[in-house]
């Protein structure tokens, strides 16, 4: 299952990504970077990749990490496995996602409550409008928003 034309990300669009458009100017959180991480074919190379990415995260003391992801499908297991291993090194997470009339990711853990679909076709599927399912300025608050408050709820737990 690959990327097809309404949840492809065009170029313009990574140079005009709302996502770090938002996180970057929002003064209540600070911006500590951007890490990019593939999706492999291999399973234990998707395991690798996302516990990779959360160890990264986790020696530059995030408080809270946002994901993004403009695949679907196969690349679920890496994007699931990602929010895991963050949420298991205790750093709250939230994230925007391609899930449409399917509803949710091919596997499931505990740590996928703060996703949001990034769906805006009426049914629900992919379409053949170039950036279609592009994430908005909207979508990018909501989740900004949505991380906000797991990490005060996280912090309330801490104290």
């Amino acid at each position: 299952m690959g990327i097809g034309p309404s949840t492809k990300e065009t170029t313009l669009h990574h140079f005009r990504d709302p996502l770090l458009d938002v996180v970057a100017s929002d003064e209540d959180i600070d911006l500590l970077g951007v890490i990019i991480v593939g999706t492999p074919d291999d399973n234990e190379e998707k395991m690798l990749v996302g516990t990779r990415a959360a160890v990264m995260a986790e020696c530059m003391r995030a408080d809270g990490a946002i994901l993004s992801s403009d695949g679907w499908g196969n690349s679920d297991v890496d994007f699931a496995n990602t929010c895991e291993q963050l949420g298991i090194r205790g750093i709250p997470v939230t994230g925007l996602k391609f899930s449409g009339v399917n509803g949710g990711f091919v596997v499931q853990n505990n740590y996928l409550s703060g996703i949001k679909d990034t769906n805006k076709s009426e049914e629900g599927i992919e379409t053949c409008v170039v950036g279609e399912n592009n994430i908005t300025e909207l979508d990018a608050r909501k989740v900004t928003a949505m991380l906000k408050l797991k990490m005060r709820q996280h912090e309330r737990k801490d104290v």
